[in-house]
């Protein structure tokens, strides 16, 4: 057990190693782009009336910026490790690097999690959107359909096709996944502009009051169920053995996304809650319908087709996240081989991506959207508080690495990361967080029944 725990992959021939992998093809705009493509969906488009109606009330602008705080300190974290150890795997590998083996695995078992519900939880959301669109066109699906066995069907057909949709178009390769995605971004900011400029004339004052309905625990509560909008910017950290100059725009990617979107999340926020009743927002495409609430259907029909865009883009990015912390895992010899095979033409790993697909395409089609929210955001806390205590150690155990990218005011900022993020670990629900342990034991119980005996360095 003592050696799992100390035994550290070396930076060096991990850089050596990854340099035989995957394909290098994006610029710092495409990482930018994938950070864009992640944060701005389920976060704006189907979270912000769950989180007004029932946690913050108007004051739900006030959960995004606490959030946001908590995302910096961690996003500037991330960009240290991804200019430095530029290699597909996230917190996962930069855990394996400083911290070891046991908190890379347990990191990296955490991410799992993190990465699969989140793709569960935008493809509800998606299937919300897309059935607005459809009953826009006169069509209706059965109910069977439309919800999984909790919401007395059968299954989210809409959550369950997309996402294998999703998955086909990631096996192609990497490229073809970046410029699909920098469309949709483009599509999904002009569909914002469009809420904006509709609904801005129609604010009405007197919805934001009482502003804080819940009180200061409702803010925070608030910010512990949007803090899911904020996740992609770590995604970008997944793409760093597929960047053309990862040290450079590593920091760029993950920055630059992190605050475009913290401003788009708080206009948009006190937008919605200004033309609708707080209390009215506990729906699945929240923002359609305070624009037909107003009278805005063409807005409304516009949005509800630029939510269906943006949380494809999601969906593409997130998928891609999960499917490089697989291959890394694989690749360490601490998940199957085959999870770490990669097709010879695409450049890709195209079976793991079906399979994955395939597990959370079900997930998906039966579990219902406030089952899984909450779950993607403790893991993903958790993965910031891990990677600032690795920052940490780094810095302390080899002060002289090269670090194109610092991160500044040390040792404050990973500290505050680390605060900010367990205070919102705390506003979740208990059963949200005995669940997660949950989780966790049954990652530790594989780690000593499979991986520790199976890892390269293990066995090396």
């Amino acid at each position: 057990m003592t050696q799992g725990l100390t035994r550290k992959k070396s930076i060096s021939a991990a850089l050596v190693n990854g340099e035989h992998g995957l394909a290098r093809s994006l610029s710092g705009l495409d990482l930018t782009l994938l950070g864009i493509g992640a944060i701005i969906g389920a976060g704006i488009f189907v979270l912000t009336g769950v989180a007004a109606a029932t946690k913050a009330g108007p004051a739900l602008s006030l959960s995004f910026v606490v959030g946001a705080f908590a995302c910096a300190f961690a996003a500037l974290v991330y960009a240290e490790f991804a200019s430095t150890v530029p290699l597909s795997g996230s917190a996962y590998t930069y855990t394996y690097v400083t911290l070891g083996e046991l908190p890379a695995w347990i990191i990296g078992w955490d991410l799992i999690l993190e990465y699969g519900l989140a793709c569960a939880t935008v493809a509800i959301g998606w299937s919300g959107y897309f059935l607005r669109l459809l009953a826009g066109l006169g069509i209706t699906l059965p109910a069977q359909l439309v919800g999984g066995p909790l919401q007395g069907g059968y299954i989210n057909l809409p959550a369950f096709g997309v996402m294998l949709l999703i998955s086909g178009l990631l096996a192609l390769g990497v490229r073809q996944t970046s410029l699909a995605n920098g469309l949709i971004v483009v599509l999904k900011l002009a569909v914002i502009g469009i809420f904006l400029f509709a609904a801005v004339p129609h604010v009405e004052p007197a919805n934001w009051q009482p502003f804080m309905p819940f009180g200061w625990e409702g803010v925070m509560a608030g910010a512990g169920l949007i803090f899911f909008a904020y996740i992609g910017f770590d995604a970008v950290s997944t793409a760093a053995e597929e960047a053309k100059n990862p040290q450079r725009d590593m920091p760029i990617g993950i920055i630059a996304s992190l605050v475009l979107c913290t401003l788009i999340y708080i206009a948009v926020t006190v937008v919605l809650t200004g033309i609708a009743p707080y209390t009215s927002l506990n729906v699945s495409d929240p923002i359609a319908f305070a624009l037909s609430g107003v009278g805005e259907r063409f807005a409304a029909g516009a949005t509800a087709i630029g939510a269906v865009a943006g949380l494809t883009s999601v969906l593409l990015v997130m998928m891609y996240g999960q499917t490089r912390v697989f291959y890394a895992m694989s690749r360490d010899g601490l998940l199957p081989k085959a999870f770490s095979t990669v097709h010879p033409r695409t450049r890709t790993p195209a079976r793991t991506i079906l399979a994955t697909g395939l597990v959370i395409a079900i997930a998906a089609g039966v579990l219902p959207i406030h089952e899984v929210a909450s779950l993607v955001n403790v893991g993903t806390l958790a993965a910031f508080i891990m990677v600032s205590l690795a920052v940490l150690y780094l810095r302390r155990a080899q002060p002289d690495l090269h670090r194109p990218f610092r991160t500044p005011f040390m040792p404050w900022v990973p500290i505050l990361a680390i605060v900010s993020c367990g205070y919102l670990i705390a506003s979740l629900e208990a059963v949200t967080l005995w669940r997660f342990v949950v989780w966790m034991l049954i990652g530790v119980a594989l780690y000593f029944g499979y991986a520790r005996q199976r890892s390269v360095l293990g066995r090396a």
